[in-house]
């Protein structure tokens, strides 16, 4: 667990980090990679198999932690940078795998806009973003581009329905794959209390929505809520690799009278422009912001292999939650870690 403040909007925020990954039951590699210090938070999870999965992931990993605009200490980039860095990573893949691979990217860059801190998320597939109010309310940020999501949205199938269904493993955009990299992106103010829960699919096609907001409203600490949402998954099945990363967010302002109300965006735009208009896991480690964490699938780590049916392909931007505001031009920073996959749990 990383307990640290963001250093340009010192002293008001705090920010708490757990994260943690597990091969799973099934697979034989891990395929999962992610990005946990400020100001980035977030997975990628692979697909192709044979070891591309993989490699996909954690060269969008690699390509995040290597960005300037999204370095450590920063908080200044923009949604265009990110959708920047996500095409960079997109031609790595299909350089480097020849477009045989991919992965899904989802999570929140930690942005500064006049001097108020907001969640900057993206997502392009169907790992997901949470965030978790201070009210107990959990609502699902970013929207899945699957085809099972398409067919709730026509109203073909329910939403039950979807998580059995035979495709609900097929992406619709992705990395490295297919026709369609652009991220959706929305822009939130972060609020005392936050918490966000960044997660692969492993999670979330073995917990309902109820069950991940019980274990997350009920754990004190970010590690212990990843943690317990790991073992969940684990003891459901864990037909998945699974990956999470947990982010507490105090206003510490609050405390020295420096509270500040963030600034509110129109209502009515949703999403923002990308032009700016049991297996082996690694647990959270105690550290600085420089400590942070990166964590890359492995064999060491226990592998996982080729993710089933998934495929990447054509699909219309989704509109975004209600409740989300649209994502401007406003900062961003990003993080740097290394952290290698492995068996142990602990705090650094």
């Amino acid at each position: 667990m990383t307990d640290t403040h963001a250093p340009e909007l010192e002293p008001r925020l705090r920010l708490t980090v757990g994260f943690g990954t597990d091969r799973g039951l099934r697979r034989e590699l891990n395929e999962d990679s992610f990005l946990a210090q400020d100001p980035v938070f977030m997975v990628a999870d692979g697909m192709g198999g044979h070891e591309a999965g993989e490699v996909a992931s954690q060269l969008c990993v690699q390509t995040l932690r290597e960005a300037a605009m999204l370095a450590p200490g920063t908080h200044a980039a923009t949604a265009q940078d990110i959708q920047h860095v996500i095409e960079d990573a997109d031609w790595r893949i299909r350089d480097a795998t020849g477009a045989r691979a991919g992965t899904t990217l989802s999570g929140a860059v930690l942005i500064e806009i006049s001097s108020v801190p907001y969640w900057l998320v993206a997502n392009v597939g169907d790992s997901r973003t949470y965030r978790l109010s201070q009210g107990g309310r959990l609502t699902q940020i970013s929207v899945d581009h699957s085809e099972v999501r398409e067919l709730v949205d026509a109203g073909q199938i329910t939403a039950e329905e979807a998580l059995t269904h035979p495709r609900r493993h097929v992406v619709t955009r992705a990395l490295g794959t297919g026709e369609d990299a652009e991220a959706d992106f929305w822009l939130l103010p972060v609020e005392d209390g936050d918490r966000l829960l960044v997660c692969s699919d492993g999670l979330t096609s073995e917990l309902r929505d109820a069950e991940i907001h019980r274990l997350l409203a009920s754990r004190a600490h970010p590690q212990d809520a990843v943690e317990a949402l790991i073992d969940a998954a684990i003891h459901a099945g864990g037909r998945d690799n699974i990956t999470v990363i947990v982010v507490d967010a105090q206003d510490a302002a609050d405390e020295l009278g420096l509270r500040e109300t963030a600034p509110r965006l129109a209502p009515e735009e949703d999403t923002l422009d990308r032009d700016g208009s049991a297996g082996q896991r690694r647990a959270g480690a105690q550290g600085t912001e420089e400590q942070g964490a990166e964590e890359q699938g492995t064999e060491e780590q226990g592998a996982e292999q080729p993710a089933g049916d998934r495929a990447a392909g054509d699909r219309a931007p989704d509109a975004g939650p209600s409740d989300s505001a649209p994502a401007g031009d406003g900062p961003a920073d990003a993080p740097t870690p290394d952290a290698e996959p492995g068996d142990a749990r602990g705090d650094a």
